[in-house]
């Protein structure tokens, strides 16, 4: 993985910022019922165009104001194969101290370990800007997003109704664990 200045590259992927531009074929990730579902409710089925670039446009204002190492980025191939999702740090509600790291594919590129790849990039980022400690949250039945959560190295903490209202699992991963060997479960 490499950083060059706001964008983070890694042998399959290049982790770039939003750009209303990408409201057409962001609309094919954040648009399919599949992914919006875990979003819910901090984020409804864009399957509008207009509605889309009106939520980068809201997404590129807020990363104006978040202190590094939060952000959003798009998610395009490296191979110059187009945008295939997004990965954002976030500080989580309710008070903020605590980030969260996410990840969203289009279902068309589900499988490959391309999330997994978001996922650890994002990481290694914030661990870089000196975070000590990243969280992902995911909804109990959302087995796709816990099993790329552990695939980063990260293990699973509990369960909370602390974050956005909703029963959500926890998962952590510290700087001093990531790219450790996974322990057989």
């Amino acid at each position: 993985m490499s950083v060059a200045g706001n964008r983070i590259h890694t042998d399959r992927l290049v982790l770039r910022p939003w750009s209303v531009s990408d409201a057409a074929n962001a609309v094919s990730v954040y648009g399919h019922g599949e992914v919006a579902r875990w979003l819910a409710p901090a984020m409804p089925v864009v399957d509008d165009e207009a509605a889309m670039a009106a939520v980068l446009r809201q997404w590129i204002d807020e990363c104006s104001t978040l202190e590094s190492p939060a952000g959003r980025w798009a998610l395009e191939l490296a191979d110059g194969g187009g945008l295939i999702g997004g990965a954002a740090v976030l500080p989580l509600p309710p008070d903020g101290v605590d980030l969260e790291i996410g990840w969203q594919l289009a279902p068309a590129h589900w499988g490959r370990g391309l999330a997994t790849e978001a996922g650890h990039a994002v990481a290694h980022y914030t661990f870089t800007q000196g975070v000590d400690e990243v969280f992902a949250v995911v909804r109990p039945r959302n087995t796709r997003g816990a099993a790329t959560a552990r695939r980063v190295g990260m293990e699973w903490v509990g369960e909370t109704q602390k974050y956005y209202g909703l029963a959500l699992q926890v998962y952590r991963l510290r700087r001093g664990d990531l790219d450790l060997p996974a322990v057989p479960a």
